[in-house]
């Protein structure tokens, strides 16, 4: 399979967002970083604002309280027509979640959910995890082909986050549909807000079932959790919920997705990380755990970290940036920096200087990195293990990437297998 082409050269500014660099944007972001590393681009949206490419300049803007996560603050106009944050989320109500909000308010309701989304309740997420892992790799197993985005990195993180909120089976087809929408229509925005709103008329019905019903789901440790006694309120719950989901799944998805395409493009990459595995059964170690870090530093889900925008006039990687200015960092271009990364466009499973970017820095790292990993690491380990002679199905050059800012994900992953030589559950 290609590796991905040489960075491009010369003195003009490469092409972004179109087809080309949707399939590949590492050459682009090496040579913004060389030449441009805070560069003003004209988004697809219309909406002008600044990359950040480099990674000392991610990791400080990352962490920069002069960088509000607050649209409304600065760009309500243009948030209001969906040019900017969330597609929907203004319409939908769910405005009040933690990538839109600063400190104080920020601090408190990231209190308030880290006290229901707790690293034991990951934890012992694990053994349902595993099942789900199973169930969907028995469902195709028997066809001797799979798509391995539509049949298993797309339901797996859905039907766990799902059951981790506290959504009833009877109604996840439901949220399985609707984040179909949102995965799938990423280039249509109508559709995306259209999604987001019955997700949101949803929410709002479960919090209030369950108020008078709680459980040990996460939505009901929302509606438990308090700060020096004050509650969330039912829109905030509806909007943290909201962004869990919405955050939760389609990172995820990409995750899996992202890494099992770059450990197939490649000759021994499989059986590679299958030692791995293998190694750490034999002696409790972590070498798959920092392989899932690797892939995901390589080819990350998210592309570009969420919204910023500069609070006051202020310098960024020697660029003035006005106030209002929209800041967007590129977590892709400052995960194979030269300048912090050892041969960065190279895939190491065995890396371990390896402080990537790919769930954030500072107040705002990734809530639900712990999950992201479980799910990530659980799935990689299964079907590696079940699928000894995975390999690469249909036309892999037609492969195609969804359209979107922040995310970076394939539309579709056909592969192939023995089905007799599907191994049982373990």
């Amino acid at each position: 399979m290609p590796e991905p082409r040489c960075p491009v050269g010369g003195d003009a500014p490469p092409a972004l967002f179109d087809p080309a660099f949707a399939t590949d944007p590492y050459p682009a972001y090496a040579w913004l970083r060389a030449h441009a590393p805070v560069h003003r681009a004209t988004l697809p949206s219309g909406v002008e604002a600044w990359l950040v490419t480099r990674y000392a300049d991610a990791r400080r803007a990352l962490a920069d309280p002069r960088l509000s996560k607050n649209p409304g603050a600065h760009t309500a106009e243009a948030h209001a027509r969906g040019r900017v944050g969330i597609p929907g989320e203004r319409g939908a109500g769910v405005m009040t979640h933690l990538l839109n909000i600063d400190p104080p308010d920020h601090t408190r309701l990231r209190r308030l959910v880290s006290a229901a989304f707790t690293p034991r309740r990951v934890a012992a997420f694990e053994p349902r995890v595993r099942e789900l892992t199973h169930a969907l790799i028995d469902g195709f197993a028997a066809r001797g082909s799979a798509d391995l985005i539509d049949d298993f990195a797309f339901p797996l993180p859905i039907l766990a986050i799902c059951d981790l909120l506290g959504v009833p089976r009877e109604d996840q087809d439901d949220f399985r549909a609707w984040a179909g929408m949102m995965l799938h229509t990423t280039g249509r925005r109508g559709g995306v807000g259209r999604a987001v709103k019955r997700m949101r008329a949803y929410l709002a019905e479960l919090i209030h079932r369950k108020r008078a019903d709680l459980g040990d789901d996460l939505i009901s440790g929302l509606i438990r959790a308090s700060d020096d006694g004050e509650q969330l309120t039912e829109e905030e719950a509806a909007a943290m919920a909201f962004i869990l989901l919405f955050a939760g799944f389609e990172t995820t998805v990409n995750l899996i997705g992202n890494g099992l395409h770059t450990l197939l493009r490649a000759p021994g990459r499989l059986d590679a990380m299958r030692g791995l595995f293998a190694a750490d059964a034999a002696d409790g170690g972590d070498r798959a755990a920092r392989a899932v870090e690797e892939l995901l530093r390589y080819d990350g889900p998210v592309e570009l970290a969420t919204w910023r925008f500069a609070d006051e006039p202020l310098t960024l990687g020697g660029q003035a940036v006005e106030r209002g200015d929209p800041v967007l960092v590129v977590l892709a271009a400052a995960d194979r920096d030269p300048a912090r990364f050892t041969d960065p466009d190279r895939l190491d499973l065995a890396r371990a200087d390896n402080p990537h970017l790919g769930y954030g820095h500072g107040i705002h790292y990734c809530l639900g990195a712990p999950l992201a990993r479980l799910e990530a690491r659980t799935a990689f380990e299964i079907l590696l293990a079940r699928l000894p002679d995975l390999r690469p199905g249909g036309d892999w050059s037609a492969l195609r990437w969804r359209g979107g800012l922040i995310m970076r994900g394939l539309r579709a992953l056909p592969v192939e297998f023995g089905p007799g030589r599907v191994t049982p559950r373990q």
